[in-house]
């Protein structure tokens, strides 16, 4: 049985709202990375290119970090959540030498993906003959 890997990638400071970078977030949640990046390449959203860059972090982190070969067609994505990144104030200048306050809003992305180890044609010549042993077992 092969064993599961997981990675992950944390996107900063993104201009968008979290709510609304939440929404893009929830189309790709549970599901492949290839499929999820067809998803957000065809999402009209502001937000859905940090979800994408952020997802392909991951999936990059996934198979360039570990020590063992992922097989790329098993990489889903695990988790996906948005929080609210660092707020700045600034104000806008108003009539009679008023300034009136307002926030710039940002978000933090987190993807952590997961994939599993790929199995050597070896070790499944291996397991099929295991199970035939067991099948000559069982019928004697």
């Amino acid at each position: 049985m092969a064993e599961t890997y997981f990675a992950h990638a944390y996107a900063k400071g993104i201009d968008s709202q979290p709510w609304k970078t939440n929404i893009v977030a929830s189309l790709v949640r549970d599901r492949y990375v290839a499929d999820a990046v067809v998803i957000l390449e065809n999402t009209p959203r502001r937000a859905a290119r940090a979800v994408l860059k952020a997802v392909e972090s991951a999936n990059a982190n996934l198979l360039n970090n570990t020590k063992v070969s992922i097989d790329p067609k098993t990489i889903r994505v695990a988790r996906i959540f948005v929080t609210n990144g660092t707020r700045m104030r600034r104000y806008k200048p108003a009539s009679r030498g008023r300034a009136l306050p307002y926030e710039i809003i940002s978000s933090n992305i987190f993807v952590e993906v997961a994939g599993e180890e790929k199995v050597k044609k070896e070790a499944k010549a291996a397991e099929k003959s295991a199970a035939k042993a067991e099948a000559k077992k069982e019928k004697k």
